[in-house]
């Protein structure tokens, strides 16, 4: 294997969550002051991913005081980043939200994904075992009743 290649791989981390872009994220972040370390989150919409490998960036964005939209490119691998948490799953049809950029207000929300009606359709679909229909009329009874003799 080429030594690139090998450098790279050591580089990825196994605990970061999966997210895509539409996705409201709070991302912790070390940030060294002098001598001291502190941990900084930033919370917003991931407007993009690139890249690939260990050197996937992500772009997120959040609206600051005084509706100022800031935002900020997050290497995914950095060592400086201790935990990304998902907050909310967006519903979104692109890869790429640059259009939030000159949006403000509500004109600048994203829906968020339904998860518990697709959770609670295969809850039910575990407990109720599919029932056949009952036939209706005489002449579909007998027409079971001959296919089941077969």
């Amino acid at each position: 294997m080429d030594k690139l290649k090998l450098a790279e791989q050591s580089l990825i981390k196994e605990d970061i969550p999966s997210f895509r872009s539409g996705d409201t994220v709070n991302v912790h972040y070390r940030v060294r002051e002098g001598e001291k370390e502190r941990i900084q989150q930033f919370e917003g919409v991931v407007i993009s991913r690139s890249g690939s490998g260990s050197n996937q960036t992500f772009i997120c964005r959040k609206i600051s005081a005084g509706n100022i939209g800031v935002e900020r490119i997050f290497p995914l691998f950095s060592p400086f980043i201790a935990k990304i948490e998902v907050k909310k799953e967006g519903s979104v049809r692109r890869a790429k939200l640059y259009y939030l950029r000159e949006r403000r207000g509500k004109a600048a929300r994203i829906k968020e994904k339904d998860r518990r009606n697709l959770q609670g359709a295969a809850a039910k679909a575990k407990k109720e075992p599919e029932q056949k229909a009952e036939p209706k009329t005489e002449d579909q009874k007998e027409k079971v009743a001959a296919s089941e003799e077969e």
